[in-house]
């Protein structure tokens, strides 16, 4: 059975951190890109990190460069997402999401405010 499960998201103030990550089971994490999207409010999902599979290339949104780092651990099959200099338009559901094989976790609830 496949499943991603995301965690660590939090209420944090403008300026603030966040760490996400995102456990995969049930099918071969090693070998797929990783990706995590966002919904917020009113809007459509958008993409806002990239890793490959080998954790050696990744891209981000334009509105996120310099603030997110993506990041996986293989052995441990995780991926994560290091959130810096929150803004509140970050507020957003955080998903984990699988490149080749499509999958998609629950999401988590990042929202900033003060």
């Amino acid at each position: 059975q496949v499943r991603l499960v995301e965690s660590g998201g939090n209420l944090v103030q403008p300026g603030g951190s966040v760490r996400l990550s995102c456990a995969a089971s049930g099918f071969a994490f090693s070998n797929d890109g990783m990706t995590w999207y966002r919904q917020r409010p009113e809007k459509e999902r958008e993409l806002v990190a990239f890793i490959d599979s080998t954790g050696t290339r990744t891209n981000y949104a334009d509105s996120v460069l310099g603030r997110f780092t993506i990041s996986r651990n293989n052995n441990r099959d995780m991926v994560y997402l290091q959130m810096n200099s929150l803004k509140p338009e970050d507020t957003a559901v955080y998903y984990c999401h699988a490149v080749s094989g499509g999958y998609w976790g629950q999401g988590t609830q990042v929202t900033v405010s003060s």
